[in-house]
């Protein structure tokens, strides 16, 4: 359900309230569960909000890609053996997706890619993360 209503937001023209998101999705959701839901997304710094009057307005808090991201920071930050996860991760990528991983990490940290960098950059047309 989370699902929807971030993708219910993400449709919206502006801020969005409760009742819209509710409309949006159908009326098949009480008010209350739209509003437990962005609450909860809320709680996940997934979803900002904005006092307008007495109720609120709703925004998502990043794009598809960043919230992919935050995703997957969840995922991490919730095993306890970080190196496992991360090298199984790393060793299950793609030639291409770790060229493009390590472009990243380098960009991130200023370091000049070296020779081991060499390949086609990412595709303009799709996002850093290669989705």
């Amino acid at each position: 359900m989370e699902a929807q209503v971030l993708a219910a937001l993400h449709q919206a023209p502006g801020p969005a309230t409760a009742a819209w998101v509710q409309d949006h999705l159908g009326g098949d959701l009480a008010y209350t569960t739209v509003m437990t839901i962005l609450s909860r997304l809320h709680a996940k710094k997934a979803v900002t909000r904005e006092r307008v009057g007495r109720s609120y307005v709703w925004l998502p808090a990043a794009d598809e890609a960043g919230l992919a991201a935050l995703r997957m920071r969840r995922v991490l930050d919730s095993e306890s053996d970080r190196d496992a996860v991360l090298a199984s991760f790393v060793s299950a990528l793609s030639a291409q997706d770790e060229r493009l991983l390590r472009t990243l990490l380098e960009r991130a940290t200023g370091e000049d890619p070296g020779p081991d960098a060499t390949g086609p950059g990412p595709d303009p047309g799709r996002s850093p993360l290669g989705d």
